[in-house]
Order: structure tokens, then C-alpha cells, then sequence
């Protein structure tokens, strides 16, 4: 087990954000979070993190309780966030944007270089050069996603991955998943049932800041009773 969240609560000032939420991953699974707006299922990423720290429960990081840690300590044991609003370091150029994240923990092998990155993504290679801030919101998706890759994570958390993209760009990035899900292990969360199913070996279904109901993908399409109930508009 990579990633064990047990009965969590999280609050902003007094606001009870999460309720209990406990959910795991297996190392090399691809899990999606499901709900509305509100739901919290980015809180729930950013409690896991350290983002947002649970007032209670437990965190666990390959068998190591993370709870309360700082963020930046916890991305070093190798947990990457791409957040939903990507976080672009402006008045940098995509390769120093790269090279800012570069981190390798010790005893961990390199796999992502900058290099491998543009041969990887020749789209951000062409603009090696530019200023990140002005790329388009799919470059930027790219880059947050390529940059997160920079310091080797064993887990990578994907905050709506999606948002605000346009349909072509969406089936890359629904590619782009696909690939790291070979050898990272991702918890992402999406608006999107069908892109969600389609992705995730599994789906968990966040509800008023509870979980409310998980499945399979494979079970969960063909639920409609239960797509209506809780992630219809």
C-alpha cells in the first residue's frame, strides 16, 4: 500500500471541510476522485500533501505517517502535486521552470531530466525558451505536469488536470495519464465521469466532504442510479 488516508478531518477556520474521509491506493493503481464542485476532493489532495493539515487521522506515505508534515517535506519523500491552478512560475522560461523543480532523493534513481522531458514532450522543447506564464492553458497543463515529474515522484496527485482545457487537449492529457500510469502510481480528481472511467482503475465518490461511495470504474459506468444521484448537474 503506497497511500493510506484514515478517517481524516480537515477544517478551514471553522469550516468542517472534510469528514472522515479514508481511502488507499495500491502502488502502480490509477484512482480518481469524483464530485461536485465543493465536494472536497481538492482538499482532500491537499490534506494528503500538507497543503491543508487534517485537525485528525492519519496520513501514511508508504507505511510512513506524514500527517502535518510541511509540504515541501513531503514532496521530498516523493509525493508531486500538479494543483488545479498549475502555478506557473512567471518570468520563467519553461526550461528554468523545469530546472527549479529538478530533485532526486537520495538513493532514488534519475529518470526525468530536463532533456528527457523534450524528447519526451517535444511541444515544451519548442518552447524551451519562452516565458511559462505565457504559454497556453494546455501548454501550461503540460508543463505543471512535466515540472511535478522533475523531482521523481512515487505518487503524483493531479488537481482537475482538465479544467478549462479545450476537448483536443483533454484527450492528451487523458494520454499524457495513460503513460505515467505505467510506472507512477496517481490520485487525481475531475469533473468528468467519462474522462475519470476511462483512466482510473478506480473511483472514489466525495460527497459534503465524505465519502459517499466507491467502485471500480468497470462497475461504475454502469451505474447510472448512482451517477445521478451524486455527480449529475
Amino acid at each position: 500500500m503506497i497511500l493510506e488516508v484514515d478517517n481524516i478531518h480537515t477544517y478551514y477556520g471553522e469550516s468542517h471541510a472534510l469528514q472522515g474521509i479514508s481511502l488507499a491506493l495500491d502502488e502502480g493503481e490509477t484512482v480518481c476522485l469524483l464530485g461536485r464542485n465543493g465536494a472536497g476532493k481538492s482538499t482532500t489532495l491537499r490534506s494528503i500533501i500538507g497543503l491543508s493539515a487534517p485537525r485528525s487521522g492519519r496520513v501514511s506515505f508508504q507505511g510512513r505517517d506524514i500527517t502535518g508534515q510541511p509540504a515541501y517535506r513531503i514532496a521530498r519523500m516523493g509525493v508531486g502535486l500538479v494543483p488545479e491552478d498549475r502555478r506557473i512560475f512567471p518570468g520563467l522560461s519553461v526550461r528554468e521552470n523545469l530546472e527549479i523543480a529538478q530533485y532526486r532523493r537520495p538513493g532514488a534513481p534519475r529518470r526525468w531530466t530536463v532533456e528527457r522531458i523534450f524528447d519526451e514532450y517535444p511541444m515544451l522543447g519548442e518552447l524551451a525558451g519562452q516565458d511559462g506564464a505565457t504559454l497556453s492553458g494546455g501548454q501550461q497543463q503540460m508543463l505543471a505536469v512535466a515540472r511535478s515529474l522533475m523531482s521523481e515522484p512515487s505518487l503524483l496527485l493531479l488537481d482537475e488536470p482538465n479544467e478549462g482545457l479545450a476537448p483536443v487537449i483533454v484527450k492528451q492529457i487523458g494520454a499524457l495519464i495513460d503513460e505515467l500510469a505505467k510506472t507512477t502510481t496517481i490520485l487525481f480528481t475531475d469533473q468528468s465521469v467519462h474522462f475519470a472511467l476511462k483512466h482510473a482503475r478506480r473511483a472514489y465518490i466525495l460527497e459534503k466532504g465524505m465519502i459517499v461511495h466507491q467502485a471500480t470504474s468497470e462497475d461504475l459506468i454502469g451505474d447510472m442510479e448512482t451517477q445521478h444521484r451524486y455527480l449529475s448537474v
